[in-house]
């Protein structure tokens, strides 16, 4: 197969996978975009709301999202996601049935466990359908998918909602999965290290391990590898701030008093408008950072950070009718920042990562950056927000963010160093 012909083929897996993950997270967020109708008619409160989105449906997520990726590193990718893709639509349509807390709870679980064999197997698969050097761009198109799906979410349901209810939001999207399925049997995936066949690095393809084996490479590389492990904590504290904006809509409609549908769908459009950008341009410029330093990408996060900094002020201080527009430009560079980080973390955990355990390591990412992250600034946001109001819960997650330029500063430094050594893990 000539390169050309690769290339193409590499291109369109990434459209495909990044329209399945913008699937993924329209269905994600569904439970914490119609949360207004969930507390009124279920009678539920913020912190229940931040369970449901949080840690009842990551626990079995990230746990599950283990077991998938040591599968996703032994097994067809391909099917693993078909099987997934099917399990996740099944119970997000299930979750419009439910009639109280423990129903939907009981649905989120296993909507995780489908959810949790997507990432691990399409981000190992895209490593090996592109070359290191672009690595940041194809994650940060793939985790447009945020955005991207975040963004429908909210448009869905400022649509759908008031109309014809929110169980209706649930039904169509478990419908439109189910459809979907059959055609990710056809997807073609490239041999395990076909990346590094290609450009010289390695002569053969990898050859699946054992589970054992693949949780020995991980524990190791992690022992060996400082700049791997200060990556993922540095993750950690950028997806507290990130999975506290999901109660964004929340905050904005039940105590600002704007309007639920139409912010609804400003939110969305700034979510997809601006998220795309942030992640497909983040990914793009951080690899430009990678090409001319040592631990570029990293570096590109910590500069981010400070440019940033201003218009997250402003997010949270200015009044909604301020002069010039000024609350709905820092909204927008707010959420441009806020989604910025994908690109540029997973293509550094993909970097110093094994090759032969490249599915796994993106699973064990992904396991601290939602139980901690995930799990912990929701819930954060909410129990601040029952007490004192989500315009103070959000603006404490948002500070607690900051915290990871001190783990992408270390493991910047430490970049090359420790490439070098974990090539041989």
């Amino acid at each position: 197969m000539n390169q050309q012909t690769t290339s193409r083929s590499a291109w369109l897996l990434l459209v495909f996978l990044t329209l399945l993950n913008v699937l993924n997270f329209v269905d994600r967020q569904l439970i914490v975009n119609v949360a207004p109708q969930l507390i009124q008619e279920l009678k539920l409160d913020y912190k229940q709301v931040a369970l449901l989105y949080g840690y009842y449906f990551l626990v079995f997520y990230t746990l599950m999202g283990m077991v998938m990726a040591v599968i996703a590193d032994r097994w067809s990718r391909q099917r693993l996601m078909a099987c997934g893709l099917a399990l996740w639509s099944l119970l997000t349509a299930a979750s419009g049935a439910a009639t109280n807390l423990l129903h939907l709870a009981s649905a989120r679980v296993l909507v995780g466990v489908g959810e949790a064999t997507l990432t691990p197997a399409a981000m190992a698969t895209l490593s090996d359908a592109f070359p290191p050097r672009k690595r940041a761009l194809a994650g940060g198109i793939y985790y447009a998918g945020v955005p991207l799906g975040s963004g429908m979410s909210l448009i869905i349901v400022g649509w759908m909602a008031p109309g014809y209810g929110w169980r209706a939001c649930f039904y169509a999207l478990g419908v439109l999965g189910l459809v979907l399925t059959p055609l990710v049997l056809l997807l073609k995936t490239p041999a395990r290290g076909a990346a590094e066949m290609a450009s010289g690095a390695i002569s053969e393809s990898v050859k699946a391990e054992s589970t054992k084996e693949i949780y020995r490479s991980l524990f190791a590389a992690l022992r060996k590898t400082p700049a791997l492990w200060l990556t993922i904590t540095a993750a950690v504290f950028l997806n507290f701030s990130t999975a506290a904006g999901s109660f964004v809509l929340t905050w904005l409609t039940r105590e600002r008093g704007m309007d639920y549908r139409s912010t609804a769908i400003t939110n969305g459009l700034i979510v997809a408008i601006a998220g795309l950008l942030g992640t497909s341009a983040s990914g793009a410029i951080s690899d430009w950072f990678h090409r001319r330093w040592a631990g570029g990408r990293l570096w590109f996060l910590v500069a981010k950070m400070f440019f940033f900094l201003p218009a997250l002020i402003g997010y949270y201080s200015l009044p909604i009718d301020a002069p010039l527009q000024l609350f709905y430009v820092c909204w927008a560079l707010a959420t441009f920042s806020s989604l910025s980080w994908y690109g540029p973390i997973f293509a550094t955990v993909q970097d110093l990562a094994p090759l032969k355990i490249r599915a796994t390591a993106v699973a064990f990412l992904m396991l601290a950056i939602n139980i901690i992250g995930t799990g912990l600034g929701p819930y954060l946001a909410a129990a601040i927000g029952d007490k004192h109001g989500l315009g103070l819960g959000l603006p404490v997650c948002a500070a607690i963010s900051y915290a990871a330029l001190i783990p992408l500063v270390l493991a910047a430094r430490r970049y090359k160093m420790d490439l070098e050594q974990n090539r041989d893990c």
